[in-house]
Formats: structure tokens, sequence, C-alpha cells
């Protein structure tokens, strides 16, 4: 599968929270407050503190992660720069870039993390091998 082109760097991005003494209220709508059309969403939750999952990159699907419940940390490495984000709240969202290999892990008992994905699912697009995404994207 071929590279989408895209050299956009992962980043947060802050959601507003509406609210009152009845609750609140958080907005994502596609190219609006998530850059890219949703076309599939799928959340993860229920996951062991010591598990880590993910362990990939994309060729072109990007994503925007939220824990909307609970929190957890993702490992994000462009072959660039390697770092951790914490996702501890329901306003902050990370934009995941194709080119990020991405871990996710220690998970608070009750997190629920929020997944919106600019494809649908394809096998083909998955780079679960590490030395594979080495050789893809450090020769970008």
């Amino acid at each position: 599968m071929k590279l989408d082109g895209n050299e956009k760097e992962s980043s947060i991005i802050e959601s507003s929270a509406l609210g009152d003494e009845r609750g609140y209220l958080t907005v994502i709508e596609g190219q609006n407050t998530v850059p890219f059309d949703i076309k599939r969403v799928f959340y993860i939750y229920g996951t062991l503190p010591d598990i880590r999952r993910g362990f990939h990159a994309h060729y072109k699907t990007r994503q925007a992660l939220i824990s909307v419940s609970g929190n957890c940390k993702v490992y994000l490495d462009n072959t660039k720069r390697k770092m951790d984000v914490l996702l501890d709240s329901p306003t902050k969202m990370l934009i995941l870039e194709p080119n990020d290999w991405h871990e996710m892990y220690d998970f608070s008992p009750d997190c629920v993390l929020l997944v919106l994905a600019s494809h649908l699912y394809d096998s083909e697009d998955y780079i679960r091998d590490y030395d594979k995404f080495i050789k893809v994207y450090s020769q970008r």
C-alpha cells in the first residue's frame, strides 16, 4: 500500500466543555473539531493497567483518540521523535497521524478510550512490524 503523502505531526486539540449544574457536553464534528471526515468509531475499555495495546502505524488512516472516562498514556514514535501523551480529560483529543507508531498503556480501571478514524478498517493499511515501519517512514 502506498503512503498518503501526509507529513503532518500528531497533535493535541482541546475541545470546549459546555455545561452547568446539570452536567457537561463536548461536541465533536468531522472536518470541524476533528480535521477529517469520520468513517469509523470504536472504543477500548476494560484494559488492565499492565497491558499495552496498539503496536502499529498506518499508511493512510488518521485517528482522534479521546479518553472519555479515566485516563491512559499513548507512546508515539514517528522515527524523528518519541514521546508519551497523557489522555486524562474528555476535552483532550490526540490527533494521531498515520506516520506515528503508537502504543496505548497505563489504562486506569475506568478508562474508556474513544477512537474516531478517517477510514474504514482495512488490514492492508496497518504496519504491524516495527522494522517495516522504520523502513517505510525513515525514508521520507
